[in-house]
């Protein structure tokens, strides 16, 4: 079960701003789907062959950064002031995501599950 919506409510309100404020972590900018406007979401981002992969944590249906992405098709990746645009976004299990990561990552945090992922091509 992936970890519930209020906790997701939490982070978008206090930890991801200052996850950005730090600048540390990666950082997913992106278009909202309704909006138009431009998110700035701060993520784990799990190199793999052309890509990367990103742990949604919170389900892919109520989750705005992944529903925005999906749509719009793109979204840029910034890791240590280098910026790359990606595209294809698509979701994959556990089981697609597990045999492109290096061993030592991590993909399951804690004791949650049923966790979705999201793979995007280098473009």
């Amino acid at each position: 079960m992936p970890v519930p919506k209020w906790l997701a409510q939490v982070n978008t309100r206090t930890v991801n701003k200052m996850e950005l404020k730090r600048g540390k972590r990666p950082v997913l900018t992106h278009v909202g789907r309704s909006s138009g406007m431009t998110y700035r979401t701060p993520l784990d981002a799990h190199p793999v062959d052309g890509g990367f992969i990103f742990i949604v944590m919170y389900g892919s249906k109520g989750c705005d950064w992944v529903q925005n992405i999906l749509v719009a098709g793109s979204a840029t990746l910034t890791i240590e002031e280098q910026v790359g645009d990606l595209g294809s976004p698509r979701l994959i299990s556990l089981e697609e995501a597990k045999p492109q990561v290096s061993a030592d990552t991590n993909l399951v945090p804690g004791r949650v599950r049923g966790i979705e992922y999201l793979q995007m091509d280098i473009q």
